[in-house]
C-alpha cells in the first residue's frame, strides 16, 4: 500500500518559528568533503558544456572550484558521457583539485550504474528512473497494482546502490515538481504530497539497505510549491525515522535580477528555518556567475546564527505546513482579499513622480515634508504630527494623503481623521497596549518593523502575538536595509530571502523596503514588485520560466532567452516557459502560457500550456513560431 497523508489532526511544526538552529541532519560522505550534521551549507553548480568534450568540461568546472563550488555537477544522459566521467575526473585531479564530481542522470538506470563508477555523487530522479517518461496520461492503478510498481523500483534501485556502496559514492534523490510520473500524479496528484511520495519511495528503500550517503532535493520552478514540498519532507521524514541531508534550489528561476530575487525567495524562506546543507542557485548565465549569489544567501542567513532568543508563541490555527493567507478585514486596499501592496520612500523633498509605471507604489511615503510634486491619485503617506497641516494645503489636491503613527503615538490615534491609518510596531511593544488600540481602530494598518539579528523571528513573532489575540488588521512588512549603488545585487538578495517565509506563510499584506544608501528609489521599487511576482503573490510583468542550461541543451539558450523576452516584455501576466529539454519542460510549464522547448540539435518544439502544438521547428524560425502563435491566440 502507499504511504498515506491523511493523518494530520495534529499539526507538528520541525522547526521554531522564531528561533533560528540549523536542522539536524545525517552526514554524507561525498569524496573528499562530508554534506550535513555540522558541516557548511556546501555551494555548488552544474556545468553547461557536452559532457564527451573532456577538455571544455574540465575547464568549466575549474572555473566553478576557481569561483567557490564545492561540488560540481555533470550531465550524462547516455553511456558515453558516463564513460566520459572517468576523464573529466583524472584531468580535474591532475590539476590538483578535489572537488567532487556528481553525474546528473534522467530516464536510464543503466547509466547511472556507469557513472557510479566514475563520479563521487549520482543524482537520479525517481520521476523518470524505472517509471517511464510521463505522458500526462489518466491511469487508475490498484493498490496490488501500485505495489507492484514499487517492487519494479525496489528491484532495479537496490544494484545500483549496491555499486554505490562499493565504490563509495554518494546519491542524490532529485525530485523535480516538472518531471512526476504519471503513476504518482495519478494518485497523488500534482501536489507537494504527491512530490513527496516520489522522494520517499526512494528513500525506503535507501533506508532498508542501511545505505546512508544520500542527499535529498526537490525543485520546482514555483516558489511556493517548492517551499511548501520542503517543509513537508522533513515532516515526513521525522515521522519516518529519516534525517537525510537536503539540497536546495529553485529550478528554471531565470536570469539577471529576476533569477536572483526567484531564487532567494525560495532558497532563502528555508534557510531561515534552518533547512538546507547545500545550495544551488540556477541562472541562465555561466554556471561560475551562480556560486557569488549562492554564497551571499548562504552568509547572510548565518548571521542568524547565536541570535538573542525571542519568546514568542505560535498561534495553534497556523499551519507551517499547509500555510493559507492570514484572515484580515481590508483596510482601504490593503488586505482582505486584496493583493500585497508596495509601500515606498520619498523623503526630503524629491519626486514622487514613478517612470516605470508597472512598479509604481500603491503608496509612497514621504515623511514630514512636502515633495516636489504631488501626483494626482496617487496615495502618499505622511507623519502623524503634520498630517492635518499637509492634507489642508492646495497643493495636494487630487492625491490621498494618510497618516502614519509611532507606537509611542498610540493614544494621538483617535484624534485624527482619516479612512487609513498606519501604525509602525514591533515585537516587545507592550501587548495590552498595542491590541486595545487595534480592536478599538480596525481602520489601521500595521507596519511591522525589526532590527533584531533574526528579523524574520521578531516579524513573525509580532504577527502571530496579534493572530492569538484574534486581530484582523493588515500588516505590512517593513525591512531595511544599507548598501551602495554597486551592492544592488545584494540588497536584491537580502530582500528576498527576508521576504520568503513571510510570504510563504500568508502574512503579508503588502511590502516596503528601504535602504539607506544610494540605490535609487525606482530599482527599491522594481525589487519590491519582483520579489511578489516571484512568491505568486502578484503580477506586474511578464514571466520567464527558463532553466539554466546543461550539456543537454542543444540550442543557443541564452541568446533565446534574450530575443523572447525583448519580443514579450509588454505581455504583462504571461508566463513564457524557455526549455534546453524535455527532461523538465512540459512539467515545470504546468503553470506557463506557452513553452519553447529544445527538441533536439539546433530544433525546437512549441508547447500551449502543456500540449505540444508544433514540434521539431529549426532554431532560427522558432521565435517567430512562438510569437505567431501567442498573436493568434489573442484574436
Amino acid at each position: 500500500m502507499p504511504h498515506s497523508f491523511g493523518a494530520y489532526l495534529i499539526l507538528y511544526i520541525m522547526v521554531d518559528l522564531f528561533n533560528y538552529t540549523r536542522r539536524a541532519s545525517s552526514v554524507a560522505h561525498i569524496g573528499a568533503i562530508d554534506l550535513g550534521g555540522d558541516n557548511p551549507i556546501r555551494i555548488q553548480s552544474m556545468t553547461t558544456t557536452n559532457t564527451n568534450d573532456t577538455e571544455a568540461c574540465v575547464q568549466q568546472a575549474e572555473e566553478i572550484i576557481k569561483a567557490g563550488g564545492e561540488l560540481v555537477r555533470f550531465t550524462t544522459q547516455g553511456s558515453r558521457e558516463a564513460e566520459n566521467m572517468k576523464n573529466i575526473n583524472a584531468g580535474i585531479r591532475a590539476d590538483g583539485y578535489q572537488t567532487p564530481l556528481v553525474a546528473d542522470v534522467h530516464f536510464n538506470p543503466n547509466v547511472a550504474d556507469v557513472a557510479a563508477l566514475y563520479c563521487e555523487k549520482v543524482r537520479v530522479n525517481p520521476g523518470n528512473y524505472v517509471d517511464p517518461a510521463r505522458k500526462f496520461i489518466k491511469q487508475e492503478y490498484t493498490d496490488e497494482e501500485y505495489a507492484h510498481e514499487l517492487q519494479k523500483i525496489e528491484d532495479r534501485f537496490v544494484p545500483f546502490l549496491n555499486i554505490c556502496k562499493e565504490h563509495h559514492t554518494a546519491i542524490r534523490i532529485g525530485v523535480n515538481h516538472g518531471s512526476l510520473s504519471d503513476r504518482i500524479r495519478n494518485r497523488y496528484g500534482d501536489t507537494p504530497e504527491g512530490i513527496v511520495e516520489s522522494c520517499l519511495e526512494f528513500l525506503r528503500i535507501c533506508k532498508k539497505e542501511k545505505f546512508h550517503d544520500v542527499v535529498i532535493s526537490i525543485k520546482s520552478s514555483n516558489t511556493v510549491v517548492m517551499v511548501r514540498s520542503m517543509r513537508l519532507l522533513v515532516e515526513e521524514m521525522e515521522k519516518e525515522g529519516m534525517n537525510y541531508p537536503l539540497h536546495l534550489g529553485v529550478t528554471e528561476a531565470g536570469e539577471g535580477e529576476d533569477g536572483r530575487i526567484k531564487s532567494a525567495v525560495g532558497i532563502g524562506a528555508l534557510l531561515a528555518d534552518g533547512i538546507g546543507d547545500t545550495v544551488r542557485v540556477s541562472l541562465s548565465e555561466e554556471p561560475a556567475a551562480e556560486i557569488p549569489v549562492a554564497r551571499h544567501l548562504v552568509d547572510y542567513i548565518g548571521k542568524k546564527k547565536g541570535h538573542l532568543m525571542i519568546p514568542a508563541a505560535a498561534c495553534p490555527s497556523f499551519d507551517w505546513l499547509r500555510p493559507t493567507r492570514r484572515e484580515t478585514v481590508a483596510v482601504g486596499n490593503i488586505g482582505g482579499s486584496h493583493v500585497p501592496v508596495v509601500i515606498s520612500n520619498r523623503i526630503n523633498g524629491e519626486s514622487t513622480i514613478c517612470e516605470n509605471k508597472d512598479a509604481t507604489p500603491d503608496y509612497i511615503y514621504i515623511g514630514g515634508k512636502m515633495p516636489k510634486q504631488f501626483v494626482a491619485g496617487q496615495s502618499y503617506i505622511i507623519d502623524y504630527n503634520v498630517y492635518e497641516t499637509l492634507n489642508s494645503k492646495p497643493e495636494t489636491t487630487g492625491a490621498k494623503l494618510y497618516p502614519i503613527f509611532p507606537a509611542m503615538a498610540m493614544p494621538l490615534i483617535a484624534s485624527i481623521k482619516a479612512d487609513v491609518k498606519f501604525l509602525t510596531l514591533q515585537f516587545g511593544t507592550p501587548a495590552e497596549e498595542y491590541i486595545a488600540c487595534l480592536k478599538a481602530h480596525p481602520e489601521v494598518v500595521v507596519i511591522c518593523v525589526s532590527n533584531h539579528q533574526n528579523r524574520l523571528g521578531d516579524q513573525r513573532a509580532l504577527v502571530h502575538e496579534m493572530m492569538n489575540a484574534g486581530l484582523k488588521n493588515p500588516v505590512v512588512f517593513a525591512e531595511m536595509y544599507q548598501h551602495g549603488k554597486e551592492e544592488k545585487s545584494d540588497f536584491q538578495l537580502e530582500a528576498a530571502a527576508d521576504m520568503g517565509a513571510l510570504m510563504i506563510d500568508g502574512l503579508t499584506d503588502g511590502i516596503w523596503l528601504m535602504n539607506n544608501g544610494d540605490i535609487p528609489a525606482q530599482t527599491i521599487d522594481e525589487t519590491a514588485f519582483g520579489i511578489l511576482q516571484a512568491a505568486r503573490l502578484r503580477t506586474s510583468k511578464t514571466e520567464y520560466i527558463s532553466c539554466p542550461g546543461c550539456g543537454r541543451t542543444l540550442y543557443d539558450l541564452r541568446e533565446t532567452i534574450a530575443k523572447i523576452k525583448e519580443a514579450t516584455k509588454h505581455l504583462k501576466g504571461l508566463k513564457i516557459g524557455i526549455m534546453g529539454c524535455i527532461v523538465n519542460g512540459p512539467g515545470e510549464m504546468a503553470d506557463a502560457d506557452y513553452g519553447y522547448v529544445g527538441a533536439g540539435p539546433n530544433r525546437v518544439s512549441l508547447y500551449r500550456k502543456q500540449v505540444c502544438v508544433e514540434k521539431n521547428i529549426p532554431q532560427e524560425v522558432a521565435v517567430e513560431h512562438l510569437l505567431a502563435l501567442i498573436d493568434s491566440d489573442k484574436q
